[in-house]
């Protein structure tokens, strides 16, 4: 299992090639699910977090965080989320809209993000 881990690291790598990409804003965070194919021509998936922090000096920067979500992987990926989801629809059903859709929360100001620190 860890050569095969290995592999797939390499394949990872800066010579991957994006072969398609979905950007989703979402308050203060951004996520990017793209994806690549590997030099066999493969597809995986990254998905990247991305998320704007203002600095205590005013300056903005962005804490990121990415996973990478291999082929045989994305039934099983897929089947969690749709569980956790679904989870989340029985137990707080507050945080959605009748029609289904999740409910935002607005996001917090400049001096509410101060605070939280």
């Amino acid at each position: 299992m860890i050569d095969n881990f290995d592999s797939k690291k390499e394949s990872a790598g800066e010579g991957a090639e994006e072969v398609y990409s979905k950007v989703v804003r979402a308050g203060r965070r951004t996520y990017f699910f793209d994806v690549k194919a590997t030099r066999n021509e493969d597809y995986y998936v990254t998905v990247t977090e991305s998320r704007k922090k203002t600095e205590r000096d005013g300056r903005f920067s962005f804490e990121k965080h990415k996973i990478h979500l291999y082929k045989e992987d994305f039934c099983k990926f897929t089947e969690g989320l749709t569980e956790v989801v679904e989870y989340i629809k029985t137990h707080k059903p507050e945080c959605f809209n009748p029609d289904g859709t999740a409910i935002t929360s607005p996001a917090l100001s400049i001096d509410e993000e101060f605070d939280k620190l």
